[in-house]
């Protein structure tokens, strides 16, 4: 499915990562992520067990605990994709499917530094560096202006 569907998944998966750790990683050091690209099964799966949610959803963030290593890259944790939803949303949002892939991977890899939208402030502040992020990948914004919460269960 992924390799039907987006052929440069991890290329994509890669520049996006890498736009965010060169945008919003403060400690400038080499850093390392993994990108799970998977289906609504077992992001459901991954929901329920940790998040008590029995509900796929579009992207999941499990940031790593800080046990760095010197002379080795950090760490940052894990970002894992749901191909059956992201591909859902951007059919019913209108939006290229590459694009909505790699604002979703900006917005896990947010969600590993430390970033998050459980309050409105939080919300406007992680949508305007997605903006940004994205802006630089040549994506347009996908909250259309202005920025509003930040509508993800992630």
């Amino acid at each position: 499915m992924w390799r039907d569907m987006l052929p440069s998944a991890e290329t994509l998966a890669r520049r996006a990562a890498n736009a965010v750790l060169q945008r919003a990683y403060l400690e400038k050091a080499a850093a390392e992520i993994s990108i799970v690209l998977s289906d609504d099964e077992f992001v459901r799966d991954l929901n329920g067990r940790y998040r008590n949610q029995d509900k796929a959803t579009n992207v999941l963030s499990f940031p790593a605990e800080d046990q760095s290593v010197p002379g080795l890259p950090r760490l940052l944790g894990d970002v894992i994709l749901a191909y059956d939803t992201i591909a859902r949303e951007a059919r019913e949002q209108e939006t290229p499917f590459a694009d909505h892939f790699q604002h979703l991977c900006v917005h896990g890899v947010l969600h590993l530094l430390g970033h998050d939208h459980q309050t409105n402030a939080e919300a406007a502040m992680m949508e305007n560096l997605e903006v940004s992020i994205l802006a630089s990948l040549g994506i347009e914004n996908p909250y259309g202006p202005p920025c509003s919460a930040m509508k993800s269960t992630a």
